[in-house]
């Protein structure tokens, strides 16, 4: 049931550019280019009904907080402790199948989050998860050169709904307006996401990205994983895994709960290394094509 909810006229945005866009057939290369170029992909259908009422009932009685605008604005961190279905998603077999041709097959998982976003929630500002020297929000796991965000909506996305909004190719300025740590009330090139129960949505850390305010009368649940390639590690320390934890999460999860600070680091660089490759399929120009 939709119902008039009230948004502070303050937080108001006023216009929605919806991406109407067919998702369910892109190819694995199409895939990577919507990602590379535009800054999001969206894999519809890769959670069924099933797991999505275990996650919500294994949930339901987490602790949550609130953030510091709203109180309609809830989370839960590293809900992967909390609930077994929700870990099981670390390992998720149809996501992993892509994140590995993305990044390759040394995965780290880096951030868990579960999100509850009630009636009445203002609109989340557009901002990046990409913060290059830390922040008090992201710590330092933003620092990565490379991370990605993966957002399975088990709830259906309306425009009512707090629905999803980005500015496409914001990832790829070097303006000063790009500055990862700036914050925007809305931007008019942004567009927005419905999308159903059971999607994928996937970003880079450095796209801009935020919410629509949650007009109806129900909430939207979101769970939100973290990933990166295991070269890409933080510039600071980050907090380790707990060694129990890990080993007691589902058996496909432990191979991407490796440290949090798993780096390819190495100050010494040779000019000529040994054994130079003269191939890479990722970073080939033609990697888009079928």
């Amino acid at each position: 049931m939709q119902a008039d909810v009230r948004i502070d006229p303050n937080e108001e945005i006023g216009f929605m550019n919806l991406d109407e866009t067919d998702y369910s057939n892109l190819s694995t290369g199409e895939r990577i280019r919507r990602l590379e170029v535009e800054g999001y992909v969206v894999l519809p259908d890769v959670l069924d009904a099933d797991h999505m009422d275990r996650i919500k009932r294994e949930m339901a009685d987490a602790p949550m907080q609130t953030k510091d605008y709203s109180d309609a604005q809830t989370f839960c961190l590293e809900p992967q402790w909390r609930s077994t279905a929700l870990a099981e998603l670390i390992a998720h077999p149809p996501m992993i199948a892509f994140l590995e041709t993305l990044l390759g097959d040394d995965i780290v998982f880096t951030r868990g989050l579960f999100t509850r976003t009630l009636s009445g929630s203002p609109p989340i500002s557009l901002h990046t998860d990409g913060q290059p020297f830390g922040s008090s929000i992201f710590g330092y796991e933003g620092s990565c050169p490379r991370l990605l965000r993966v957002l399975y909506y088990l709830d259906d996305l309306t425009p009512e709904r707090a629905p999803f909004r980005l500015v496409p190719r914001s990832h790829l300025s070097f303006h000063a307006e790009a500055n990862p740590y700036v914050r925007y009330k809305y931007h008019p090139g942004e567009v927005t996401l419905c999308v159903k129960a059971g999607t994928a949505l996937v970003i880079p850390i450095n796209l801009f990205h935020g919410t629509h305010p949650n007009r109806s009368r129900s909430q939207r649940t979101l769970v939100q994983l973290g990933y990166r390639p295991a070269w890409a590690g933080p510039i600071q320390p980050m907090p380790e895994w707990d060694p129990e934890r890990v080993a007691a999460a589902p058996a496909p999860a432990r191979r991407f709960l490796q440290s949090p600070n798993t780096t390819g680091l190495d100050w010494n660089q040779p000019h000529k290394p040994r054994g130079m490759k003269t191939d890479a399929a990722a970073i080939d120009p033609g990697r888009w094509e079928p």
